[in-house]
């Protein structure tokens, strides 16, 4: 609650002028909303230098620009600077485009704000908001007739909304509820571990046929995964009647939700014709019985998400990949073995996308068979961490002798393994022309000990010279095992300048750490050098279905 503001500060009548102002002049107080404050030449002229230099001085119209970058809690900051930016901001609805109301969007980049006054806020949704509003999410405690109604009725053009159950002990009642936005393209539910939300659900129905985007959020967070089988799950939402009542749906994502099995895929494929993208992540009742079906009725699906599923070989192996449109595939912590990979993989056309990250049955005999039949030739990413019955020497071979795969690859992750050396990534990194991610390194731990040191020098000068499009690069290797010169500043200058685009360079926290964020906030780069510890790069932004992916 310390970090978060009331939407009550922006509710309040306009008639307050007791704020302080910015500016060293009386000017700004007649200054109008509306007015034609044009910034011309003859203007500039008229003011001095030191006004010239206030904020005040700006006219509305760049103000408003200037507004439109900030988050909802920086706009109800700037409410409390001045009486006119109180104007702009409350009576300017494209500001008001995304609001954020969950505690858990209090990270750095969205800021949750905190409803004190309902009253206010519905208030505030019909008049400030109305028309601009696009995004919304709501907890449970705002799950409501009267929002939701005045939603319906005031913001036609809402096109997401997500509704958190997530901490719910008890719903509101919505026997009343006849009103709900009709307009929406991506509905997020994030259920509850004891609510059923049916009779909730009932009463939406009939408004979510426009949907193209579903995400439904379940609870494996707050449940071992290991004992999921072993514990009762229950079914708090009814998968059948949404694929009923939303036959456009193109992505849908099921995630670490405890009760869906294939019998519920079974469902989705009946009805979900246009189906596109389909992530079942951390379901861990999937057993891939259902695939046959699915590929089948579903003939545009590009996108299979299954990591931490319990898909098995025979399920796999049954379905004839070879006539389906599959390009991006994650299998990421699956117990698929040796076996089932080489079956699957010699029929499963080319892939854009791949990601086998803690697949213990990925080997060098399935990364060959691979190779040889040109299976990630144009792949975009690909994910090789921590697979640990893969060897170094085939994976050299793939990226260095696989121009139809380098030439294209955009995001590579390779880490996890400890007998990788400086010369490996020196090797490998002249052949990635137009890579934008790259993950590299080990990172240490009781149980992993490299005995090597690492010379970080030179991976960064062939990142430098052959990477000149890298905008996220990580490296997990500790300070024990990183090694560095005297001279190690100039390498970090050449990855600076050469690689302007660069937005995100992690390292773990220590000496190598501290020298590169000083070198580059220097260079007035403050936000580029993270740590371990607060930042972790991936490459799922590389999907082509990554933004409407996204759910939180």
């Amino acid at each position: 609650m310390d970090n978060r503001r009331t939407i009550s500060v922006i509710s309040s009548g306009t008639s307050n002028r007791g704020l302080n102002h910015i500016m060293p002049n009386n000017d700004e107080q007649d200054l109008e909303i509306n007015g034609s404050n044009e910034l011309t030449i003859e203007n500039l002229q008229k003011h001095q230098s030191t006004e010239l230099t206030s904020l005040g001085f700006l006219p509305d119209s760049i103000l408003i620009s200037i507004f439109s970058y900030l988050t909802p809690l920086d706009l109800i900051r700037c409410t409390r600077v001045c009486h006119r930016w109180h104007l702009l901001v409350s009576h300017h609805q494209q500001l008001w485009r995304r609001l954020f109301l969950r505690p858990d969007c209090t990270n750095g980049n969205i800021g949750a704000v905190h409803v004190r006054h309902i009253d206010k806020f519905i208030y505030m949704l019909g008049t400030r908001c109305a028309s601009s509003l696009i995004y919304i999410d709501l907890p449970v405690e705002l799950v409501t007739v009267e929002v939701l109604r005045v939603l319906a009725l005031h913001c036609p053009n809402l096109e997401y909304l997500t509704l958190d159950f997530s901490s719910a002990m008890q719903l509101h009642d919505f026997s009343e509820l006849n009103e709900f936005p009709c307009n929406l393209k991506r509905l997020c539910i994030c259920l509850s571990e004891v609510i059923f939300l049916e009779a909730f659900m009932r009463r939406i129905y009939g408004y979510i046929s426009s949907l193209n985007t579903l995400h439904i959020i379940g609870t494996i967070e707050k449940t071992s995964i290991s004992t999921t089988d072993e514990t009762d799950t229950y079914e708090t939402i009814n998968i059948s009647k949404i694929k009923t009542n939303a036959p456009n749906l193109r992505v849908i994502n099921l995630y670490g939700i405890g009760f869906i099995d294939d019998n519920h895929i079974e469902l989705i494929a009946s009805g979900c014709m246009h189906l596109q993208c389909l992530a079942l992540n951390f379901c861990v009742r999937i057993r891939g019985t259902s695939f046959k079906t699915l590929m089948n009725r579903c003939a545009r699906l590009q996108c299979l998400l299954l990591q931490n599923t319990g898909i098995q070989d025979d399920t796999m192996v049954a379905v004839d990949w070879s006539l389906t449109q599959l390009s991006e595939l994650d299998i990421s912590s699956t117990e698929l073995s040796e076996n089932g990979l080489l079956g699957f993989f010699s029929v499963v056309p080319k892939l854009t996308y791949l990601a086998v990250s803690y697949c213990d049955g990925f080997t060098d005999k399935v990364l060959n068979l691979i190779i040889d039949r040109g299976t990630l030739n144009g792949c975009r990413a690909l994910d090789l961490s921590n697979t640990v019955n893969l060897n170094v020497d085939t994976v050299h071979r793939l990226l260095t002798s696989s121009p139809s795969l380098t030439y294209r690859l955009e995001a590579l992750n390779y880490t996890g393994h400890d007998d990788i050396t400086e010369q490996f990534w020196i090797d490998t990194i002249r052949f990635l022309h137009r890579i934008k991610i790259l993950i590299i390194g080990t990172a240490h731990s009781w149980f992993r000990q490299i005995a090597r040191r690492v010379h970080i020098d030179q991976i960064l000068e062939a990142c430098a010279i052959h990477c000149p499009k890298l905008t996220r690069f990580e490296i997990q290797w500790d300070p024990e095992t990183l090694r560095f010169s005297e001279n190690s500043s100039k390498f970090i200058d050449h990855l600076r300048v050469r690689c302007t685009n660069l937005l995100s360079f992690v390292l773990s926290d220590g000496t190598y750490y501290e020298g590169t964020k000083a070198n580059f906030e220097r260079a007035e780069r403050f936000s580029v050098v993270r740590t371990t510890t607060m930042y972790q790069t991936s490459i799922i932004s590389v999907l082509s279905f990554y933004n409407e992916l996204r759910f939180n």
